[in-house]
């Protein structure tokens, strides 16, 4: 458990047979008082899709169409230098990806990041995109007292639900919405949890007990606890992760599959341009841009073929 915090006095699950034996009790709290209508959802959702357009193009060059043919050069070159950066920065296993890549020309890996990078941005939009769907759809369902963003690298939104016992104080609900579990390493858990539950402990507007959730909105499945794994000890034991099956009809008494299907009616409606990572037509001068950084630290023979599995492993540990 993070350091100097205790158990919240909220009411948990205490049937011990239970496999969700120590859970939030989510019967002790008020429940919707009815199931918004499909038509208000998809306003929610179209507003979503396009707060996460705004904060995040989905294309990685967004070039106005009365850029001059010199102007376009000049970004052009410089995205490519920007991909060389992403390259050195989100390689996978370094040693790795340097044995891999001697052999190849530039331009395949050039044309590899590029996608690489796309659908990072892809993943990013999503994820915005989710966590927009996930508060406002809170807010419109009328089960809780206050929802609210954040707007911290800990948690997303807060939710405030009172209790069925009206003598009790509201609950907290600090949420992080998340594409899927896998979006964090395993060895990154254990702080993105404490950071969180210190960041709810400490907050001077907080009324009531809190508790942390980790929103996992894109992967099938109910509630967990992250545990170390020597000890079997939950690293929070007020921290839990959802995951779609619970974590939307919480927030919106919509299913998981409910909510997909109205996202995929809103996306047709809008007609919007399929996207395939595949078929992205990527500039040749930006392809040259990569090439030209490649040969700046000697990556390159006279071919533009990657010959130096040495030097761009050095890159990888040791670039800042």
């Amino acid at each position: 458990m993070a350091k100097n915090i205790s158990p919240q006095s909220y009411p948990r699950i205490q049937d011990e047979s239970d496999k969700f034996h120590g859970f939030l009790d989510e019967a002790s709290l008020m429940e919707h008082p009815s199931k918004v209508g499909a038509n208000e959802i998809k306003a929610i959702i179209a507003k979503a899709i396009a707060q996460a357009n705004a904060k995040s193009s989905r294309q990685i060059l967004d070039i106005p169409v009365d850029t001059s043919a010199t102007e376009l050069v000049k970004i052009y070159e410089k995205e490519g230098k920007k991909l060389f950066d992403y390259f050195l920065k989100y390689y996978g296993d370094p040693a790795s990806t340097a044995f891999e890549c001697e052999g190849l020309h530039y331009s395949d890996v050039a044309r590899e990041q590029f996608r690489n990078r796309t659908l990072q941005k892809q993943r990013m939009n999503s994820g915005w995109r989710y966590q927009f769907i996930a508060k406002d759809c809170a807010i419109s369902s009328g089960r809780f007292v206050a929802v609210s963003d954040i707007g911290t690298s800990e948690a997303d939104f807060n939710a405030v639900a009172n209790f069925r016992d009206k003598n009790s104080p509201p609950l907290n609900i600090y949420v992080s919405v998340k594409n899927r579990s896998n979006t964090m390493g395993g060895q990154d858990w254990p702080k993105a949890i404490s950071a969180m539950e210190q960041m709810a402990a400490h907050d001077k507007n907080r009324v009531g007990p809190y508790i942390c959730v980790f929103g996992i909105v894109m992967e099938r499945g109910h509630r967990t606890m992250r545990k170390e794994k020597r000890t079997e000890r939950a690293y929070s034991v007020n921290t839990e992760i959802w995951f779609s099956d619970f974590f939307w009809p919480f927030f919106s008494n919509y299913s998981y599959s409910e909510m997909m299907n109205l996202v995929l009616d809103v996306l047709k409606g809008q007609n919007l341009e399929r996207r395939n990572t595949l078929d992205i037509q990527i500039p040749s001068e930006l392809i040259e841009s990569f090439g030209h950084c490649c040969q700046k630290f000697k990556l390159l023979n006279a071919n533009g073929i990657f010959n130096n599995p040495e030097r761009l492993l050095d890159l990888f540990c040791n670039k800042k």
